[in-house]
């Protein structure tokens, strides 16, 4: 019998932003990521007499299913197996908000794949198999820390832990300012992103950015990852603010909150923002001072919902 697969989402430090291949979704750039213990997908798939797909109890269709079913057939025919199946996921995490949903779907989805049958893969295949539904899916498959690396084709495009119980002191607190989902995909906030002029610079960037992070992990340098997350959310940020034609993800609450980190670190509260494709803020701290941004953050907006975060597993299966 088919096992329920876990997979907690992730945050990019170092963030993935642009394809080289859209159809195997290979990157222009390597990724860092932190995997977070708050937010996770469950996905289970069964043996059916047609393609369902079920999110949070509701049947899904249109582009949300035909993504899904488009990936099932995609690993089916990988791996020569055959067959219609249900699939049942409860997703953790608020979707398409800029907060990653699609990297705990997709690496659960593999995993349940991978159960279901009974494929023998080690993570690094199964890592693989999740960049093929989402490049950030690749992540998903491991805990704490992870790097996914660029490579140069299908066979080498995929991510490795790099510290997957870390000791240091970090949390994330997300900050949700809007629940809706975003206009512009990161698809397609990607491809736009390549007319802007830095464009280059942001790659050619990527190796030293990767390597400074990685050593701000390996030290426990709190102050170097956040300052270096800091940095690498806002160029990517601003390639889409100089895109040809220039659009955002950030809206009025995002800059307040940005001004607001700012503001609590010449305090001496020391606390970082990072953000993915979307207007929601996420915020790396030390435990010692979670307790005083929320209350800041609370104070600050009228409606915000503030989740805190450290880190997750890899993908784990319940029985």
């Amino acid at each position: 019998m088919s096992r329920t697969a876990r997979a907690h989402t992730n945050i990019a430090l170092i963030k993935y932003w642009g394809k080289k291949d859209a159809k195997l979704r290979l990157p222009l750039m390597s990724s860092l990521s932190m995997t977070l213990d708050a937010f996770y997908s469950e996905t289970k798939l069964t043996d059916a007499s047609e393609m369902s797909f079920s999110l949070n109890g509701v049947k899904q269709e249109g582009p949300a299913a035909s993504r899904v079913f488009n990936y099932l057939k995609l690993m089916q025919e990988r791996f020569g197996v055959s067959g219609s199946l249900a699939v049942e996921s409860t997703n953790h995490v608020p979707t398409a908000a800029g907060l990653a949903s699609s990297s705990s779907a997709f690496a659960a989805l593999a995993a349940a794949f991978a159960d279901h049958y009974q494929l023998d893969v080690d993570r690094q295949e199964l890592s693989r198999m999740a960049r093929m539904g989402s490049g950030s899916a690749s992540r998903s498959i491991y805990g704490g820390f992870a790097v996914w690396q660029k490579g140069s084709s299908d066979a080498d495009s995929f991510a490795y832990p790099l510290v997957e119980s870390p000791k240091m002191d970090l949390k994330l607190l997300a900050v949700e300012l809007n629940d809706q989902p975003k206009k512009i995909s990161s698809t397609k906030g990607m491809e736009a992103s390549k007319t802007s002029p830095f464009y280059q610079t942001w790659l050619d960037r990527n190796d030293q950015e990767l390597a400074d992070m990685e050593d701000a992990i390996k030290t426990g340098d709190f102050t170097k990852l956040g300052s270096l997350a800091e940095l690498n959310a806002s160029e990517m940020h601003s390639l889409t603010l100089t895109a040809q034609p220039g659009f955002t993800y950030f809206e009025p609450d995002t800059i307040k909150a940005i001004k607001l980190v700012g503001n609590l670190r010449e305090k001496g509260v020391e606390c970082y923002y990072t953000i993915d494709a979307g207007p929601n803020v996420k915020i790396l701290c030390q435990s010692q001072n979670c307790k005083k941004i929320i209350n800041n953050f609370e104070t600050a907006f009228e409606r915000v919902k503030i989740i805190e975060a450290g880190f997750g597993p890899g993908i784990s299966y319940q029985d």
